[in-house]
């Protein structure tokens, strides 16, 4: 409810306090609406100091008055909102960690080693390990430099997903505050996909020298997975040749489709909308402008739709889900541009690794 004016002339007197040295305040507003919130106080002016000094210092002394700072920009105004509450502060739930980590191992254990003969150990352990140590490198790469930074987030909760054909949908981290500024937000961002990629790329390679080249299997239908960019080159500098080509394939070794599977994961997280890992770090290169490129994302699915059926589940998703984006408490401290350019790599690391068609049915 709208604070009464005694609480209102006290907050405000602590938000004087608090920017008086840093924020020249040319106007103010009481009970405004800042979503979630419904009654901020809403500063408007100009900046005595650069604003990664000045949300540090604001914020420190707006906490310690029971207030959370947020900086935005609208309609040309430099604004300051104070809500007043405190940051959650989360505690790990490990052992629900721990109970959905050896879920999904099971559940990635029978992709891999569970045949109409019986179980097969060594099948079943080559995909599951693989696949699963990627997973974590990248979740823990979230988590642990989401923690470094201060950020209120969950450990990774990993999903099984025994009826599939990969044994997950992954995992998801829950992010429980803001993060502080573009910096934090693209430091959690790139560090899951970087992460997950020193394992996935060795893995990768080393599962197809174990791998062979041959014809398809005769008489019967079967499974074929699709290609990226960055797959078919690793194809070639294996096998010095393009696959499939020429009637023959290459016979997946289980690493090597662990790894195809992580590879192809990482794709999809850094598609450049909403709440993915590519969406935060569209966020921080663009700002506002970032959701344009939510609409090159959609006419992309829908073309593709059209060979795989599949894409239309994520067309809908990305048309109901993809609308917002994780936005910094300052959201006007500027990306650093020693970090522009990993970020652009980012980008491009998503249409090397994105797999057009992902699964094909050859019957």
């Amino acid at each position: 409810m709208p604070a009464d004016t005694l609480v209102q002339g006290r907050l405000l007197e602590n938000l004087r306090l608090a920017v008086h040295d840093i924020f020249s305040i040319e106007g103010i507003r009481f009970d405004a609406p800042f979503p979630p919130h419904q009654h901020a106080i809403r500063l408007s002016g100009r900046f005595l100091l650069d604003t990664e000094t000045a949300y540090n210092r604001i914020a420190a002394r707006a906490q310690a008055e029971g207030l959370m700072i947020f900086f935005r920009e609208e309609a040309g105004e430099t604004l300051i909102y104070a809500v007043p509450g405190e940051w959650p502060v989360s505690k790990p739930n490990w052992r629900l960690f721990g109970i959905l980590l050896a879920a999904t191992l099971a559940s990635v254990f029978v992709v891999g080693g569970v045949t109409p003969q019986g179980i097969d150990w060594p099948a079943g352990l080559s995909f599951a390990a693989p696949l699963i140590l990627i997973l974590l490198f990248h979740e823990f790469g979230h988590f642990l430099v989401s923690r470094h930074n201060k950020m209120s987030t969950s450990p990774p909760y990993f999903l099984p997903f025994p009826l599939s054909i990969f044994g997950t949908l992954g995992a998801v981290i829950v992010m429980r505050s803001p993060p502080k500024n573009r910096k934090h937000l693209f430091e959690m961002a790139v560090a899951g996909p970087l992460g997950g990629l020193l394992l996935a790329i060795p893995f990768l390679f080393i599962g197809l020298k174990l791998s062979t080249v041959g014809p398809p299997p005769a008489n019967t239908s079967y499974i074929q997975e699709g290609n990226s960019l960055f797959y078919l080159l690793a194809k070639w500098l294996v096998f010095h040749q393009k696959l499939p080509g020429h009637g023959v394939d290459v016979q997946l070794h289980n690493m090597a489709y662990a790894a195809w599977v992580g590879l192809f994961i990482t794709g999809l997280n850094l598609i450049p909308v909403g709440q993915f890992d590519g969406g935060h770090v569209a966020y921080t290169l663009f700002g506002k402008k970032a959701p344009m490129l939510r609409y090159l994302v959609l006419a992309m699915f829908l073309l593709l739709s059209y060979w795989y059926r599949g894409w239309l589940l994520w067309l809908a998703m990305i048309f109901f889900l993809g609308r917002g984006f994780a936005v910094p408490r300052d959201d006007l401290t500027p990306l650093p541009s020693r970090y522009r350019t990993l970020g652009f790599v980012m980008l491009a690391l998503f249409v090397i690794l994105f797999v057009p068609l992902p699964i094909i049915f050859v019957p």
